[in-house]
């Protein structure tokens, strides 16, 4: 059914993908708790774990309570346990705590910050379907996620800037703390008409049985790899660029704004490009950049040439998500529900691929770990064949 846009509804949901953006801030936590504590790469990599593993115990549960109690709701929720996540580690981090207690604190305030992601990623996509023309859905998914993205730019920016002028970059968890704050109450003043579906009300039974199918499947397993690819660039990124390039901290944080700002301009590129080409065919062309920009970053020794390359890989995997929720979503409308549960508990690759990333990279080097990345892009261009051929 096609309907006019009303601003007034679309602006506070967008608004949702901004805070949304704010898991993203476990690439800044590595590198700066790394550097405090001085932390191994594996250990490291436990504060993406302890946002993304709440991706996988909660998605379904949040999917299925939110076909009871509606999506608005749930989504306030979300953006409020979000916003506790971010002040913990604003008031209860600091050097004069011992070493176990400030890694405890970190871990804590992390994996709130995931709870709340977790709960906002199920709600959003699909309020935000209810509140955009059916005919405009892939294009307003992708657009969202150039909201997400503008919020995962200015993360590190932020935080060295308010290192340099204040001496605490944690003054980055406040800031965005207060912005959720907002979120919540500008969401909640809006009346919006949910669809619902009283006679396909989600289950667990009925989220988990579409795994078994052999066309829903492939798709939830290109979400929990693109966002491990997504997680485990950004949260590795830093010490890549510093280790393989031999540049300084601050430089490496900022090629992280370097792949935001991909990731950005892919988006917007993608919600423009969705309005006259299919998203599988967009697909496929934007796995198959990914698999070039991440084989040759690995191979190519110019730090000036990794700059391009490092925005290339943003803008490759920037539409992935929307694309392949898109998908699933036309396939099966009805099923929206259980498709978002499903879609975002997949999202726990955030949680297993940085993982392994860290592991390999302690065994070998960092090199060898980032050449998983390239084995989960050659996957999603299989997929995007698979799906074309559908």
């Amino acid at each position: 059914m096609n309907k006019k846009i009303e601003l007034s509804k679309v602006l506070p949901v967008l608004m949702s993908f901004f805070v949304m953006s704010f898991c993203d801030l476990v690439g800044i936590g590595v590198d700066r708790v790394s550097s405090d504590m001085n932390l191994s790469a594996t250990l490291a990599q436990l504060i993406p774990s302890a946002v993304f593993l709440w991706f996988f115990l909660l998605s379904v549960p949040v999917g299925v309570l939110q076909s009871r109690f509606g999506k608005k709701i749930i989504l306030n929720i979300g953006m409020a346990i979000t916003a506790l996540g971010l002040l913990v580690p604003y008031f209860f981090y600091s050097e004069a705590m011992s070493f176990q207690m400030r890694f405890a604190m970190i871990l804590v305030g992390f994996g709130l910050l995931g709870i709340g992601n977790t709960i906002v990623q199920v709600s959003a996509n699909p309020l935000l379907i209810d509140v955009v023309p059916g005919n405009r859905t892939s294009s307003f998914l992708s657009f969202s996620q150039f909201v997400k993205a503008i919020g995962s730019m200015i993360g590190a920016p932020l935080a060295g800037f308010f290192a340099l002028k204040f001496g605490d970059w944690k003054l980055l968890f406040l800031v965005f703390g207060v912005v959720s704050i907002i979120s919540v109450i500008w969401l909640g003043t809006i009346k919006i008409e949910e669809r619902k579906q009283e006679d396909l009300r989600a289950t667990f039974g009925s989220s988990f049985s579409l795994l078994g199918n052999g066309f829903m499947f492939p798709l939830v397993l290109s979400i929990f790899l693109v966002v491990g690819i997504d997680v485990g660039f950004n949260s590795n990124s830093g010490q890549f660029l510093m280790k393989h390039f031999n540049i300084t901290q601050t430089a490496a944080e900022n090629g992280r704004s370097v792949y935001f700002l991909g990731r950005m301009l892919g988006t917007f590129a993608g919600a423009v490009l969705l309005t006259t080409i299919s998203s599988r065919k967009i697909l496929m062309w934007t796995t198959l950049l990914g698999i070039a920009a991440m084989v040759a970053i690995l191979l190519i020794p110019s730090v000036f040439v990794a700059w391009g390359l490092v925005f290339l890989i943003g803008f490759a995997v920037a539409n992935i998500f929307p694309l392949v929720f898109s998908i699933a979503v036309e396939k099966m409308p009805a099923r929206s529900n259980e498709i978002s549960g499903l879609m975002i508990m997949a999202v726990s690759g955030g949680a297993v691929i940085p993982l392994l990333i860290g592991w390999i990279s302690d065994l070998s080097s960092i090199v060898a770990g980032m050449t998983l990345l390239v084995a989960c892009l050659v996957y999603l261009f299989a997929v995007s064949l698979y799906m074309l051929r559908r």
